[in-house]
């Protein structure tokens, strides 16, 4: 095992992760799974980062140099290299970007429908309107408690599940940021932040049990018991976690699909999976179309047949965020692969891979290939 060469990998984040807050960018690093660390060092800036990347990279084998790789296909773009996407998401996610028929879009598409219907909810223009206003909307004073209190309900169910034992500690934080995200986890051993961006947040009563699912028992739970294994034993791996790395389809995708293992006969909770599951396939197709030079009013005419309640201005965001924006155009393609694979092994109904599974998700941040290699 390469730990000293895994050190040296950590160090090298650590200070690119600095300079990046220092310049006011987003950080490298977000979740720190060591229980403590030493002084962190400098690069002079992100081309000095880049070649202490490189010259690690050549003296590391396997699973190192994929990781190394991920930075540094990441922090190339940061530099102004414009690789074609499916190279891109491969060296940051670690999966081919091949993207899903239109039928199999379809497909789950008629099952997102279904869950509304079965909820007394139209397919149209104000689908998502009239699935919120179905539920008991919650005040932002309120919201912290409500997820507080429904990840208490699930937390056995995770457990169990998955195996762990690791505590964590969290705490809940507001923000009101110009940014597509609503909810961001991030945080450093046992301790996990939940910020909540308030610009962009509607929370009911159902989506306080799936985003407590997602980011707390999902993100902060499996973050901190990375953390845990990292303190009894000397891992093999990174232990800084990066969300335009290859451990990220695992990450978004068991968190986005873990309601269908815990809480199956939740039908209002499972129809927010549903449809939420099918909008991240169509984003798929729009992240493939506007990388392939699709104009933009073809891609608009598309999404609005996908999807009627989504706003010209959503969609223009979606467009902007796959194509422009560096972290973006590869994270946001965990999303749709990571649950895409999840709720297919949900649908297996093989208790035994299944398990074995979700107790490997909780105890290494695995690659696509890892994951593939435990399913197979």
């Amino acid at each position: 095992m390469a730990t000293s060469l895994r050190d040296e990998i950590e160090d090298v984040l650590d200070a690119w992760n600095a300079y990046e807050i220092s310049v006011g960018a987003p950080p490298v690093i977000d979740y720190d799974c060591r229980q403590g660390k030493g002084d962190v060092g400098k690069v002079n800036g992100r081309v000095h980062a880049y070649q202490e990347l490189l010259r690690l990279k050549a003296e590391a084998t396997d699973d190192l140099a994929d990781r190394i790789d991920c930075h540094l296909a990441y922090l190339g773009a940061l530099l102004g290299e414009r690789l074609p996407l499916r190279e891109f998401v491969r060296r940051t996610q670690g999966v081919e970007v091949a993207g899903w028929s239109s039928e199999y879009v379809t497909w789950r598409g008629e099952q997102a429908r279904k869950a509304m219907q079965d909820l007394g909810i139209e397919w149209g223009p104000t689908t998502r309107r009239d699935l919120l206003d179905s539920e008991q909307n919650l005040t932002a004073d309120e919201i912290p408690d409500a997820l507080r209190a429904a990840a208490a309900k699930f937390e056995p169910l995770v457990r169990k599940a998955t195996g762990t034992t690791a505590p964590y500690n969290l705490s809940i934080e507001t923000a009101d940021i110009d940014a597509y995200w609503s909810y961001w986890l991030d945080g450093a051993g046992q301790d996990a932040r939940l910020r909540l961006n308030m610009r962009n947040a509607r929370f009911t009563d159902v989506q306080a049990r799936q985003f407590s699912l997602h980011e707390i028992l999902g993100h902060a739970l499996q973050s901190a018991s990375y953390s845990a294994r990292c303190c009894a034993e000397d891992v093999p791996w990174v232990r800084v976690l990066s969300v335009h790395a290859n451990h990220q389809v695992l990450l978004e995708g068991l968190a986005q699909a873990l309601p269908l293992f815990v809480a199956p006969d939740d039908e209002a909770l499972i129809a927010h999976l549903r449809l939420d599951y099918y909008l991240q396939l169509v984003s798929s197709e729009l992240h493939l179309a506007i990388n392939d030079d699709v104009s933009v009013s073809d891609c608009l005419e598309h999404a609005k047949q996908r999807v009627p309640f989504w706003p010209d201005e959503t969609i223009g965001r979606m467009l902007s965020d796959r194509s422009t924006d560096v972290l973006l155009r590869s994270y946001q393609w965990a999303y749709p692969a990571g649950a895409d694979w999840f709720v297919t092994l949900a649908e297996t109904k093989d208790s035994e891979i299944i398990a074995k599974v979700l107790r490997a998700a909780y105890r290494s941040p695995l690659t696509p290939a890892e994951l593939a290699m435990i399913r197979s």
